[in-house]
């Protein structure tokens, strides 16, 4: 997603209205602390990126990976957003909420393993910065991942107990993303 968010609803928003309009929406919003904000969307070469991560990641009857359209809910920041592709390990646990009758309004996944992003000019300092620090709030968040478009170059930020550390892979070289080898190579190509 290129660009900061902007504001387009306020006052407050309950998380289930929220829900409600972001499933008949064409456009992605995020929802931090009950206020709504419009998200840019990305580029064709953004696009083409996401779509070879997507299907780079490993990919089991344990693991399963997500696209840019699946909603993320961090409930200690109290935030919902996109990612530009998730990894979920074990059972799924949603964040959702139901209408007077009993139907669902949405849901948002709570228990990302792997997050990825994609970085461009508009988007890096904020992923690298401020989407760093709301994701690390999720307990099962266990590799962040950032892709540069500008250069063949991919950065995992690893939990390493209550620390992170960090591995950087540029062309010609592999990267280890939740313990599955990639060429760096084959998402640029």
């Amino acid at each position: 997603m290129d660009g900061m968010t902007t504001a387009v609803h306020l006052p407050f928003t309950p998380f289930d209205e929220y829900l409600a309009a972001e499933a008949t929406s064409d456009d992605k919003h995020e929802w931090i602390n009950g206020y709504v904000y419009a998200m840019s969307r990305g580029t064709p070469e953004h696009g083409r990126l996401t779509a070879a991560i997507v299907r780079a990641l490993p990919q089991t009857a344990d693991c399963r990976v997500y696209s840019s359209d699946t909603l993320l809910y961090i409930e200690a920041a109290r935030h919902s957003t996109y990612a530009d592709a998730s990894l979920v390990r074990g059972a799924i646990i949603t964040h959702g909420a139901k209408d007077k009758n009993g139907k669902s309004l949405g849901e948002a996944i709570e228990n990302p393993t792997v997050v990825v992003e994609l970085l461009s000019k508009s988007t890096e300092r904020r992923d690298r910065n401020e989407r760093f620090v709301l994701f690390q709030q999720l307990g099962s968040l266990q590799e962040y991942v950032l892709v540069s478009q500008d250069e063949r170059r991919i950065e995992v930020r690893r939990r390493e107990g209550r620390s992170w550390e960090s591995e950087i892979r540029r062309g010609g070289e592999t990267i280890r993303i939740h313990g599955h080898e990639i060429a760096v190579d084959s998402i640029y190509e």
